[in-house]
């Protein structure tokens, strides 16, 4: 999968002398049989080579570096590769991943998340869930490997942005283990386990596997639970010609995710509630307060079980070389089936968006004064009169998905006069589906950490009659209502040649042709009256917007092209100069593709099929060149990168205006370019400094909707990024301090509003002593060791039009500081 790879990079992303195999369409040997460390990479198809002779770029992050970055989410790890901005203020999973100046809402939409070089689902945008809901990080990952550049497109499910590949730990000849046990601030406990060793005939195992529960890092009532075990068995030739590999994985775990909140207009700060407590979350478990009538039952939402996964994969992978014959073939088929459901607490109630007074409540939904309303907390006493409300919504989405892929590839290793050849004829399929059932609630609450439901009964003054706004703490009952369901069929099929020739110079040049064809369906809705007998209840909690039984159909079909080649010259046995570019497609979201109009008179709970308006890929161009040196004592890479994308559908899930949502498709074009460097440094015996630089200007080219953005810079994506950090090592004592960077940015593509770009340091330090037969670490980590109250986000549902000049900014900010112990034996 991966053709063309440069600088492998350790610690924080930066080129080292140390074994790298990826595991993606290449034969390789297991980390468990080679202690060879000139062979750094195996790049896509069938040639290995060291990191100077490869024309492309790849980080790479080993196991001390996960465990030292990964303090709370896959963003924290992400955050420490050149070119990426990663948002992880909303908690361990569903990080917004923004890489090289592409226009994103978040998720992984340019990046695919791979285990073992398969994808853990092979199409993105069946819905908005972010990859990284289906598995999680563990001790049995060997090392991370992100492939950026545009030949990363020709293999495998392909991408040409980049590749997120997580290489697990396979067994050896000798029992290895490790175990963990993690405590941190704010009630987290974490118990980490992980074993591999050979069980015989030349079989295999490795196992690992997590269970832990957490209150934190922000308190909201609401638990972090649950694990995962995964793990593989493999199979390894007598003649040492390749192996056969079976992984597996399940998962059953829950976690929360954190959504942006009012801050202090002007310092964009956390600010008070009215207990005087700083406002971290206005999130609370609600038990069954919010339930309400539908046309198919009682519906009460299962919001505080947050982003719950439940499910599992199964997987075949395979190689094999044929001896002096120069053949060879390689494959994996996986296939994987989750229940997933998707706790998303939103950012204000869609109409008002920030705290409100009790008068202020009331005028702005014309419900008259203070004197004829009577406000009361759920169960309890009257609210305050200087109180604050604030009204919110949530959105029970229920997703699940089912992934099967297959890859397989036939390589050739030839000499055409001074030109040898390793030749690759591949093909991949991969087969998606997944649900989108979601419900939109929306309910007041005063403005506090795990806030009490609001009541609130108007009285008419001139008739007495009453009417009920908010009972127990509902306001508007069924405010959304989405039920959809897409499949996608990928065909691929891809060719390579990597070519060295004589001592110094090597080319590599690619193709692949894709055709994705999708299936659409999704239920018509109306507005329900569900409860027509009590007279005194407002409009909003009468009347429920619900699927009425009549669904659109419909499919798509796109077939697209790429193209990729590299050059790279070494200046020496240190030094190589290289460059590459690339042509390149995405195909659009399904869950962006639209139905025509329907015709005139249709009936509003009718089934039909209307046909697709126009489904075409994306094209995207890249180009790269660059230089590169490698040394045990010291090692940097320097490149120039230049990214052009065309007819990109970019999808926001914004308000719709009326206290609801929408998905809106904008048509856009974007140009980025920059430059990214990496530097490593041995200053001492035991102490390096190592470092990361990414400069980059972006900004829209097309934007049919407002082509007034025309122009301006992509929203969310910095013209600066970098991490630096000191690391000392002796075996003994360890410690490292590092910082990442993250610039100046755009909440919205108006450019309106800008964030201050922020600094968030860590802190790891840990003293290991020999126990037996093994070793006993005992280390601290300090996430957000200064405890920065930065703010990642502005109000992704307001979009364009967030305004910057009130009391309040609903932002997303920094998680806040957090210390974890840890203990860990290996053995």
């Amino acid at each position: 999968m991966k053709l063309m790879m440069n600088a492998v990079l350790t610690g924080v992303s930066l080129l080292a002398l140390t074994p790298a195999y990826a595991q993606t369409g290449s034969t390789k040997p297991d980390a468990a049989e080679t202690n060879d460390a000139a062979e750094i990479i195996v790049t896509g198809t069938s040639r290995s080579r060291v990191a100077l002779d490869t024309p492309l770029a790849v980080s790479q992050l080993n196991t001390e570096a996960l465990t030292r970055a990964g303090a709370t989410s896959q963003a924290d790890i992400l955050n420490t590769i050149p070119t990426i901005k990663a948002d992880g203020g909303g908690g361990e999973v569903a990080a917004n991943i923004f890489v090289k100046g592409l226009p994103s809402g978040g998720q992984y939409q340019f990046t695919p998340l791979m285990y073992d070089g398969m994808p853990v689902l092979s199409s993105f945008g069946l819905n908005s869930s972010a990859y990284d809901v289906y598995a999680r990080n563990d001790l049995g990952i060997s090392r991370l490997e992100f492939v950026r550049g545009g030949v990363s497109n020709l293999f495998g499910p392909g991408s040409v942005a980049g590749l997120i590949n997580y290489i697990s730990k396979t067994g050896g000849d000798t029992l290895e283990g490790t175990a963990q046990l993690e405590v941190a601030e704010k009630g987290r406990y974490r118990g980490d386990l992980a074993l591999s060793g050979p069980l015989g005939n030349n079989l295999y195992y490795a196992v690992s596997g997590f269970y832990r529960t957490d209150k934190g890092p922000v308190r909201t009532n609401l638990d972090t639970k649950g694990g995962q075990i995964r793990g593989n068995l493999t199979y390894r030739f007598d003649d040492g010609s390749g192996k056969v590999q079976l992984l597996g994985q399940y998962i059953d775990d829950q976690v929360q995710f954190y959504l942006p909140i009012p801050l202090n207009g002007s310092t964009r700060n956390r600010v008070a509630g009215n207990d005087g407590v700083l406002v971290n979350s206005v999130q609370n478990d609600f038990g069954s307060s919010l339930s309400f009538a539908t046309p198919t039952g009682t519906y009460s939402p299962d919001i505080a079980d947050g982003v719950k996964t439940k499910g599992g994969m199964i997987a075949l992978a395979f190689d094999k070389s044929f001896g002096d014959s120069g053949w060879g073939i390689n494959g994996r088929v996986k296939y994987s089936d989750y229940k997933h459901q998707f706790g998303l607490w939103s950012d204000g109630d869609g109409v008002i968006n920030v705290p409100e007074t009790l008068q202020s409540f009331l005028t702005n939904r014309g419900l008259g004064a203070t004197s004829g309303a009577a406000f009361s907390f759920v169960g309890g006493s009257t609210v305050p009169a200087n109180a604050l409300l604030f009204a919110n919504r949530f959105t029970d989405r229920i997703r699940p998905a089912r992934d099967f892929t297959a890859e397989m590839n036939l390589t050739k290793s030839l000499a055409t006069g001074a030109v040898d050849h390793a030749l690759t004829l591949g093909g991949f399929y991969g087969r998606a589906s997944a649900g989108d059932y979601n419900v939109t609630t929306t309910f007041l609450a005063e403005f506090n950490n795990q806030p009490r439901l609001v009541n609130l009964v108007v009285t008419n003054p001139t008739t007495g009659a009453q009417t009920v706004v908010s009972r127990n703490g509902l306001l508007n009952a069924g405010a959304g209502y989405v039920n959809n369901w897409h499949k996608a069929e990928r065909y691929a099929g891809y060719v390579a040649d990597q070519m060295k020739i004589g001592d110094r110079f090597n080319f590599d040049i690619g193709l692949r042709l894709e055709t994705l064809k999708g299936d659409i369906s999704r239920e018509r809705t109306s507005v329900v009256i569900t409860d027509a007998t009590t007279a005194n209840l407002s409009t909003a909690l009468r009347d429920v917007i619900w699927g009425n039984g009549g669904f659109l159909t419909g499919n798509v079909s796109a077939t697209e092209w790429a193209f990729a080649a590299g050059a790279l010259y070494k200046l020496n046995d240190k030094m190589s100069l290289y460059a590459n570019g690339s042509r390149g497609f995405f195909f659009p979201e399904l869950r962006s593709a639209s139905f025509r109009p329907l015709p005139a008179g249709t009936a509003a709970n009718a089934s039909l099929a209307p046909g697709m308006q126009s489904y075409t890929a994306e094209i995207i161009k890249q180009a790269e060149i660059g230089l590169k040196m490698g040394d045990p004592s010291f090692s940097f890479t320097l490149a120039g990168i230049y990214t052009k994308l065309d007819n990109r559908r970019q999808v926001l899930f914004v308000n719709d205006g009326a206290g609801g949502f929408t998905e809106r498709v904008n048509l856009v074009g974007t140009r980025s370019y920059g430059v990214e460097g990496t530097v490593d440094v041995r200053l001492m015996k035991n102490l390096r400094f190592a470092g990361n630089i990414t400069l980059q200007n972006s900004k829209y080219t097309a934007f049919d909707t407002t082509p007034a953005n025309i122009g301006h810079k992509v929203e969310r994506q910095p013209s600066l990024l970098y991490n630096a950090g000191l690391y000392y090592d002796d075996r003994t004592f360890d410690v490292s301090i590092f910082t990442n960077y993250t610039g100046d940015n755009y909440t919205a593509s108006n450019n309106a509003i800008q964030l201050q770009g922020w600094n968030i340091a860590n802190f790891d330090a840990g003293y290991k002593m020999a126990m037996g037969s093994g070793s006993l670490r005992v280390s601290v980590n300090v996430f957000n060791l200064f405890n920065t109250d930065a703010v990642t986000e502005g109000s992704p549902r307001q979009d364009n039009n967030q305004a910057a000049n009130g009391a309040f900014f609903v932002g997303r900010p920094v998680l806040p500081r957090r210390i974890t112990g840890r203990v860990t034996y290996s053995f």
